[in-house]
């Protein structure tokens, strides 16, 4: 590990870690028969994405997760060649956590989640140090739609709270958001510094439309409120902070998987290193916009970060 990198700032990341299925149908789908498509098989997961691209980024990433028995050393070979600390913890008895992604013409995808593992994730898998020479806490939503994720999630932001550690989270899932209801969720995440919702999150959590309403409303629970919105790109606000709005780069969409695990670490990469908020909504554009021109949730070594 170079000194340049270990001097980067250090983001602690909990969440789930995945294999995900990429199906790309070269027509249109045909319902009790074969269609022909491009499969592949990618690393996945909300958390472990955030920590691969906050690698490529240069910062330094510690991961925690728990995977399948027989993953479990080829994960933490894989993360550390993308210069992540990975504490993944081994399951006996459930396997990695399995995402089918079936990608549609226009890029955009639907997914079929099997979170096996991430589910057993417990606070005795957390190790005591997890929190040292951190500068932020990243948390994925996933990790609020199970109970004892939850718990480790919950007592981890206590904790960063306590430490004067600024808190971010990714709400991860407007499907499970909706199972899980709004009202939890946004009591459970009160008092996060950043809150990282899509468009459709934002909508189901807030009940509002319009995005600036979306960032009124967000502002009563979170510091800064970041709205990842596509190809429309980046809108930041909250109380006393003015909004800013930033586009994103006119580029071919060929899977949006990841897209916005991209945008919060290449937002964190800037911000984190004390960059002004319009360049950090930037950098969080830029990183998106590489990530939906591939299949897969994390970088491309073709595509310059």
């Amino acid at each position: 590990m170079s000194g340049q990198f270990s001097r980067s700032p250090r983001v602690l990341l909990v969440g789930d870690v995945m294999r995900d299925i990429v199906v790309k149908p070269v027509r249109d789908l045909r319902k009790g028969t074969d269609t022909e498509a491009a499969i592949e098989i990618k690393p996945g997961g909300a958390a472990a994405n955030q920590a691969v691209w906050l690698g490529a980024l240069g910062l330094n990433a510690r991961l925690v997760g728990r995977v399948g028995l027989q993953d479990r050393e080829e994960l933490i070979a894989d993360f550390t060649a993308n210069k992540v600390e990975a504490h993944l913890v081994p399951d006996p008895c459930r396997q990695t956590g399995t995402l089918v992604s079936l990608v549609h013409p226009d890029g955009e995808r639907s997914f079929f989640t099997d979170r096996s593992a991430n589910k057993n994730l417990c606070l005795a898998d957390v190790p005591e140090n997890a929190l040292d020479n951190v500068n932020l806490l990243m948390l994925s939503g996933y990790s609020y739609f199970a109970k004892e994720p939850r718990k480790v999630v919950r007592h981890l932001m206590q904790q960063a709270q306590n430490a004067d550690i600024p808190v971010a989270i990714d709400p991860a899932s407007a499907g499970f958001l909706s199972d899980v209801g709004a009202k939890k969720f946004l009591d459970w995440t009160k008092g996060a510094d950043i809150f990282f919702p899509n468009e459709d999150e934002a909508e189901l959590l807030s009940g509002q439309r319009d995005p600036e309403a979306q960032i009124e409303f967000f502002a009563e629970y979170f510091t800064l409120v970041v709205l990842k919105r596509g190809a429309k790109g980046a809108l930041a606000g909250g109380g006393g902070i003015e909004l800013i709005l930033v586009e994103a780069p006119v580029v071919d969409v060929l899977d949006t998987t990841g897209a916005g695990d991209a945008f919060a670490a290449g937002f964190l990469a800037r911000h984190l290193r004390g960059e002004p908020l319009g360049a950090s909504l930037k950098g969080g554009v830029v990183a998106g916009a590489s990530a939906v021109q591939y299949l897969g949730g994390q970088p491309s070594d073709l595509l310059s970060i």
